[in-house]
């Protein structure tokens, strides 16, 4: 039996896992926290519930696939509720609440933008036509300049859109800013800027219209948990408490790892489901990795960080479940976050009151509350342990403003999570929480390898490689990885 270690019980770990176990590899987990679900996961406080990171939750198809190429089923493990509206987008004098269903969407365009409608429908026929041509290159490995040539990619390469940018291809369709932004703003799920994302993701925002948004009943967490309980029903061990110090690597390839207990674990082939940046940097000998060296890496571009506040507060509250407050000049907004790197004084937020369609998540009569403000990675010096509090204090102030919600005179309970605690705590390099920037320059093979070039039996997982961050992505990752292993294997047996 061949024996695989994983490192990293996040997302793609999970699900590379097991598929690989449903098809008789023998798969361990090795997992630095006490818990499972890397960014994906969630801690309670006081009796609160709060994811620690991702909160929405779209194309669930391709979770059912990986379930069904184990041998299980989703809904086995996972209580999904689709969410109508998807979301609310507050431009202070407008709000737009967003519908998958195609008649309620366009009668809330035409409601606020009259004449719009033929837009956004023109705007989804081009963008399925899109997402089918592009689909192929996003779920299959690029390990070579030369898959380029390959018909699907040729076909594709139009739909690529290369010299637009996301708001450029927006601005066929629309002409008012607020609507253009609506399309937009989920280049954020990248940590880019819609003036600087590829115009290749307008598949973002149309797959939350095509597909719909999901909360699973007690939050985006237990899409791992759900993985982590199946993985071992498969066979499959996840060593919580368990972190790796160092890759072990002999004439250019794998031979196993050594743990932070200082035992050594040997393993046929490894797969890599840490943060990619801060694992090349801490867990090799120095001068084994050459192409992505520390030196390297510092010059690579990086998506911004999050500055995160849970809340528990005594009362429930009239919100929606997903509510985007956007800045009064969000493009300067924007410029700040991943350019000037400056700490906006009027910064775009999102609050998830998810307790309006999960009541496990908060004590009766109570909510539990997500923010999230977009901020820049570590890379501006921005000193967080000075800046938190007066931070804190400014997305209180503006989410009053806007909602009319005095949020601090409610609190039950509060825990922030800063850049700086991104980086430090959950080892996430310069607190980039969405990975390496999704630029031409760094995607498909230009981006970290799904079968690591420079050592042999390394394999990559999560959002560091092809096909980039966000949950739909990371596991097509999974799918990617784990098909190059069971090719590997069909092969050695042919």
């Amino acid at each position: 039996m061949t024996n695989i270690a994983i490192i990293g019980a996040g997302p793609g770990g999970l699900a590379c896992g097991m598929i690989l176990a449903a098809n008789g590899y023998k798969v361990d987990i090795y997992e630095k926290q006490s818990y499972v679900g890397g960014r994906t996961s969630s801690f309670t406080k006081d009796g609160f519930t709060f994811d620690l990171g991702p909160t929405f939750f779209s194309m669930p198809h391709i979770l059912e696939e990986v379930f069904e190429a184990s041998g299980k089923k989703l809904s086995d493990y996972v209580e999904l509720m689709e969410l109508d509206p998807m979301y609310a987008l507050d431009f202070n004098d407008m709000t737009i609440r967003a519908s998958r269903d195609p008649q309620k969407m366009i009668a809330e365009i035409e409601k606020h933008f009259p004449g719009n409608g033929k837009s956004y429908e023109a705007f989804m026929n081009d963008t399925r036509k899109k997402l089918n041509v592009l689909s192929p290159i996003l779920q299959n490995n690029h390990a070579s300049l030369f898959d380029y040539m390959r018909w699907r990619s040729i076909k594709a390469l139009p739909q690529l859109e290369i010299g637009k940018t996301l708001y450029d291809v927006l601005s066929k369709y629309f002409d008012d800013e607020r609507l253009k932004l609506s399309f937009t703003f989920q280049s954020k799920y990248l940590g880019m800027s819609p003036w600087d994302c590829p115009g290749a993701f307008s598949i973002l925002s149309f797959m939350e219209h095509e597909f719909g948004v999901y909360h699973p009943k007690g939050g985006l967490n237990q899409l791992t948990k759900g993985m982590a309980k199946a993985f071992e029903e498969l066979g499959g061990t996840i060593h919580l408490n368990n972190g790796v110090k160092k890759i072990h690597v002999s004439n250019r390839r794998v031979t196993g790892v050594l743990l932070e207990n200082d035992e050594m674990v040997s393993s046929d082939n490894l797969v890599m489901n840490a943060d990619f940046a801060y694992a090349m940097t801490h867990l090799f000998e120095d001068g084994v990795i050459k192409k992505y060296a520390p030196e390297k890496l510092e010059k690579k571009k990086y998506s911004c960080s999050t500055f995160m506040m849970y809340v528990g507060i005594d009362r429930e509250l009239e919100l929606d479940h997903h509510t985007i407050l956007f800045s009064d000049d969000y493009k300067r907004n924007v410029e700040e976050i991943t350019k000037t790197q400056l700490l906006s004084e009027d910064p775009s937020i999102y609050v998830q009151n998810a307790s309006v369609t999960d009541k496990t998540l908060a004590p009766v009569g109570q909510a539990a509350l997500y923010i999230l403000a977009p901020v820049p990675n570590n890379d501006s010096g921005i000193d967080w342990d000075n800046k938190k509090g007066e931070f804190r204090d400014l997305v209180y102030s503006i989410i009053e403003k806007r909602t009319g919600i005095d949020i601090k005179q409610h609190i039950v309970t509060e825990e922030i999570l800063s850049p700086k605690e991104w980086e430090v705590d959950k080892l996430v390099y310069k607190g980039a929480t969405f990975n390496l920037a999704h630029n031409l320059g760094q995607m498909m093979y230009f981006r970290p390898h799904n079968q690591f070039e420079e050592i042999d039996g390394l394999y990559l997982v999560g959002g560091g490689t092809h096909p980039g961050s966000g949950l739909p992505t990371i596991f097509e990752s999974a799918r990617i990885t784990s098909k190059l292993l069971l090719d590997q294997k069909k092969e050695a047996h042919a």
